[in-house]
């Protein structure tokens, strides 16, 4: 056995994925699908950033904490990221199920007998026999990485998760620094010369600080489990960032930040999802790189970013585009096809869409049944953050 001091330091590790979303801030592109399932990118799917950063940091599993609709976020990530042999998403109390069923898809899944969670901080109450305790003859955690579903960046777990280790805090969070005219979209945060936090404020009314929660962290696990424990019952706000965060900075807990260097978007309206595919369709450079991000929609499908070529400026496009009109400043995800005569223009166009002969779409959505969901960008605000770029993004 190895010696515990020398063992990868993954190994000591339960990374859980928050993804309890439902997507209702996102208009008809939230209707009928999860804010975790949200296409993204002309790539993947919002969800698809976390599991990719966690899989490219050699953490090997990923324990799902999911609510509405568990079947069918269960089964499509069951099928996009459990088919091979050095990854898997764990489904905690339905795992069983995905896991005897192979590469096909359970019949059924055992009954839910737990209450629905009402925060952040619940999904990991109801489900702490997965999060804080080990199974199939591993030891228990001794570190517990959070993650949310709805998060666009890359990023190496394991830095943060080596200094987290080393400092011996009981909590170390990433964060940002961006504009303070947006800090007021997040949570802010502060820290003194030694680097420990000093403050933390969700969506602060005014900004002392220039730096965010980057909304992922690492926790002690047995620090983690007690303050949940304790705010349990209680009449708080069932949330991580709200409750368990402050209730550890009231109590003087070790907890320290990890920057976090280069593009980060959070997607919290479509009005924002709108703007970033903007800024994506403005560069090949602009925030992330079409290259960089996760291909889960239609892999094997190539796109890139073209400048002016065949009808097609500025934009995001597939190799797969029946392009027969004019597209502009756009992404577009595999499977579109543009009719006669059409223009497309400052949109975002989902998997198989199609557009009509003469069609004229600017500044929209457009949804996988051609449903066009109009957007006004003459409203702006924050939804991204770039390190060392402004940007203006519109919000609600």
């Amino acid at each position: 056995m190895a010696d515990p001091d020398t063992a990868d330091v993954t190994d000591t590790v339960r990374t859980v994925l928050l993804a309890g979303g439902e997507g209702r801030r996102m208009g008809p592109l939230g209707t009928g699908r999860l804010k975790p399932l949200v296409p993204y990118g002309g790539t993947c799917r919002l969800i698809d950033f976390s599991l990719a950063n966690a899989r490219a940091s050699g953490l090997g599993e990923v324990l799902l904490l999911s609510q509405y609709e568990e079947r069918q976020l269960m089964d499509d990530l069951h099928r996009v990221w459990n088919q091979g042999p050095d990854f898997r998403v764990h489904f905690g109390p339905y795992d069983s199920a995905y896991a005897t069923a192979g590469a096909a898809l359970p019949a059924e899944l055992p009954a839910r007998t737990w209450p629905l969670e009402r925060g952040t901080a619940d999904a990991l109450i109801r489900k702490s026999g997965h999060v804080f305790e080990g199974a199939d003859g591993r030891r228990d955690p001794e570190h517990v990485l959070v993650l949310h579903a709805d998060h666009v960046y890359r990023f190496d777990y394991r830095p943060l998760i080596d200094a987290h280790r080393a400092s011996g805090a009981a909590l170390t969070l990433a964060y940002q620094r961006i504009d303070p005219r947006w800090v007021h979209l997040f949570g802010m945060v502060e820290f003194d010369p030694r680097g420990r936090l000093t403050a933390f404020v969700e969506k602060p009314e005014v900004a002392t600080s220039d730096l965010v929660f980057a909304a992922f962290c690492v926790f002690d696990a047995a620090v983690l489990r007690r303050y949940l424990q304790l705010l349990d019952g209680t009449g708080w706000q069932h949330d991580i960032s709200r409750d368990v965060i402050p209730a550890m900075l009231a109590a003087g807990e070790h907890i320290r930040g990890h920057e976090v260097a280069g593009h980060w978007e959070d997607i919290g309206t479509v009005e924002r999802y709108h703007r970033a595919h903007l800024a994506l369709a403005a560069s090949p450079t602009a925030g992330l790189p079409v290259g960089r991000m996760p291909w889960t929609v239609a892999p094997d499908v190539r796109r890139a970013w073209v400048s002016d070529h065949f009808g097609v400026r500025a934009s995001v496009v597939p190799a797969d585009l029946v392009n027969d009109g004019r597209v502009e400043d756009s992404v577009l995800f595999p499977g579109v096809r543009i009719g006669a005569g059409a223009r497309v223009r400052r949109s975002v166009v989902l998997p198989g869409a199609r557009i009509p002969a003469g069609a004229d779409i600017d500044s929209a959505v457009v949804l996988e049944d051609g449903h066009i969901q109009q957007t006004d960008i003459r409203r702006t605000a924050s939804g991204s953050r770039t390190s060392g770029r402004e940007k203006e993004y519109a919000h609600e």
